[in-house]
């Protein structure tokens, strides 16, 4: 890996039956998560996918495809990605290589919904073997 390099970038696509999937894998069965009343009941615009599912699969093209080791991964949620019922939602990921040291990389991940970042200060520190 060098500096600047751009390790992935890839649209994600999450259906209403991706939160349902996440729902059971995880247990967590918020109805925030697949039921618009709900979601609008407390205030949000209408059903969040989980944000543990937004930053899986942030970093999933790590595993998925270049089958890269990950040593240490953080986020910040800034902002919720929405679930359209009939459209679903597009996330757009992307990793690039901003710091070097000896057989490790420090990777900034990238997650965008709308043009707007979903995971701040997200990074991941992965084996550069």
């Amino acid at each position: 890996m060098e500096l600047g390099q751009i390790v992935f970038d890839k649209k994600l696509h999450f259906t209403r039956d991706s939160l349902v999937r996440y729902a059971g894998a995880s247990g967590d069965f918020n109805p925030i998560h697949y039921r618009d009343d709900i979601a609008q009941q407390v205030g949000l615009p209408g059903v969040l996918a989980h944000g543990m599912l937004t930053m899986g699969a942030a970093i999933s093209p790590l595993f998925d495809e270049l089958g890269i080791g990950v040593l240490d991964y953080s986020v910040r949620f800034s902002k919720p990605v929405l679930v359209d019922a009939e459209n679903g939602s597009e996330l757009n990921v992307s990793a690039e290589v901003v710091e070097l040291d000896g057989d490790k990389a420090k990777l900034a991940i990238k997650a965008l919904f709308n043009d707007q970042t979903v995971l701040a200060k997200s990074f991941a520190w992965v084996t550069n073997a």
